[in-house]
């Protein structure tokens, strides 16, 4: 039974809840103060529809090149989710418990998703036998992580991922097809006001690095593995750090590490690079099998018409996972080197060996939506979008609502957004809440134009109006704002 009490400070008699039992501090009757909570992103309509149209344009993207959606559920069983622990990752995740499993001192048994690769495995493993493989899907939604909240790094977040998964094999044609998606992508943002500017396209082959390390005699895994995550790490801490940490805490010889840093900063053309990968790799079967693979990438990528201005070959590139086993990307915008990657992934041998004895190899790319947004936004690279509202129907004579509400309904049949100013007003002031509101255009239709069968149309940016037959509105208007039937 709920226990009866009085609110401290009102009172007034309630019950007391399970949730005012674990924090006896609250006070429901108490005026809070409003305020976003720290690590998420909220915006006004303006920049709210043109974030939407930047989700848009990279479905429509991802939709072009023949991926199909899926949607998975914000939270996932802690035994699935954790598959992909470890390291900075297991003190970011968001545990989610009732109040009822809270006040029993359970423990949590369900964890918000940290990336959409862990929910893609399971899903693929799940629902095995009923998709059709190569399995081509993408993903549009949020992800938590439980960071330091500060400027442009969100706890709440927009990941845009898409992934090719085989069954038992999976073709390296589809590892170029990636370069191509995220090509079309970022050169469509600047059509719906998103100015990404330039941006190159890193590529390599962890196979390159693996093998050229065994030729140096560095040929166990994990040390493998941890030379690759600090290698990762030289766009951010320098060549001076790397080299440090790996002459001391990885201990390998200071020529050894001159050799991988050296390997790694080769400049020169793509093709050149690839050439001078194949002569420094020496015998190394592992590492010519890279370089062949990415060869063949290179070539597919521009049979698929994605400029050589627009991507570069940088053995550099090892993403810091380690499932990824092949090719790797990394994304960087010209003017904003201090972003980082912008959108990266790479090949893995087998995306969900956690939950199924089949063999799913794939490769797979991610866009953080939501930095991306920021740090173009706090640039000003980002236009501020019109209303999604075509037209504002005034209230010229309150009489006519009926009529107004008439004409709405006609204009939403023509595949117009109607809005019906329904208070009235004087027209000045509905004017000015449609200009305020971002509508481009308002229509006004008094007892005269009714008989006259017309309705009178301005559009706010420019002043000009003019009288229309009600039988050409509709056409009207979408010629006037580009808007197609």
């Amino acid at each position: 039974m709920p226990v009866a009490r009085v609110w401290r400070g009102t009172g007034q008699i309630g019950y007391e809840a399970p949730l005012v039992r674990l924090y006896p501090e609250f006070d429901p009757m108490a005026l809070i103060t409003p305020r976003t909570p720290p690590g998420t992103m909220e915006l006004l309509p303006s920049k709210q529809i043109a974030f939407q149209r930047m989700l848009d344009t990279i479905r429509r993207g991802y939709e072009r090149f023949g991926f199909l959606q899926i949607e998975t559920p914000v939270f996932e069983t802690v035994d699935v989710l954790l598959t992909k622990s470890g390291g900075d990752t297991e003190k970011q995740i968001y545990f989610v418990q009732s109040t009822g499993s809270l006040e029993q001192a359970k423990r949590p048994d369900i964890a918000l998703r940290f990336d959409l690769t862990v929910p893609t495995a399971r899903y693929v493993a799940e629902h095995e036998h009923d998709l059709s493989f190569p399995f081509r899907r993408y993903q549009i939604q949020r992800v938590y992580r439980g960071e330091r909240a500060q400027k442009g790094r969100y706890r709440e977040f927009y990941q845009c991922d898409i992934d090719v998964i085989g069954k038992d094999n999976l073709s390296v044609a589809y590892d170029a097809e990636m370069p191509a998606v995220i090509y079309t992508v970022f050169r469509d943002l600047a059509q719906v006001g998103i100015a990404v500017g330039p941006f190159q396209i890193n590529l390599s082959n962890r196979k390159i690095l693996r093998g050229f390390l065994d030729g140096l005699g560095l040929t166990e895994g994990e040390a493998q593995a941890a030379v690759l995550r600090e290698i990762d790490k030289l766009p951010k801490v320098g060549v001076d750090s790397v080299r440090a940490t790996l002459t001391g805490e990885q201990a390998l010889s200071a020529g050894v590490a001159d050799a991988i840093l050296a390997f790694v900063g080769i400049e020169g053309t793509t093709d050149g690079m690839l050439a001078q990968g194949k002569e420094l790799a020496g015998a190394s079967a592992l590492a010519q099998e890279g370089l062949n693979e990415l060869t063949q990438v290179v070539a597919g990528m521009r049979a698929l018409g994605v400029p050589d201005s627009h991507f570069r070959v940088n053995f550099s590139i090892t993403r810091g996972l380690d499932y990824y086993t092949g090719t790797v990307y990394e994304t960087f915008l010209t003017d904003f080197p201090q972003m980082g990657s912008v959108c990266s992934g790479g090949r893995y041998d087998n995306l969900a060996s956690q939950y199924t004895k089949s063999k799913l190899p794939g490769v797979g790319i991610s866009i953080g939506a939501t930095r991306l947004f920021y740090v173009l936004d706090q640039a000003g690279l980002v236009k501020d979008q019109v209303s999604t509202i075509d037209v504002l129907v005034t209230q010229f004579a309150p009489e006519l609502l009926p009529d107004y509400l008439a004409l709405a309904g006609e204009l939403r049949t023509a595949g117009l957004n109607v809005e019906v100013h329904l208070e009235p007003a004087k027209i000045a002031k509905q004017m000015k809440y449609a200009d305020r509101a971002g509508i481009p255009v308002v229509l006004m239709m008094g007892p005269d134009e009714k008989a006259a069968g017309t309705v009178t149309v301005k559009r706010l940016d420019s002043g000009e109006q003019a009288a229309v037959a009600r039988a050409e509105l509709a056409a009207h208007l979408r010629s006037t704002i580009g808007r197609t039937a």
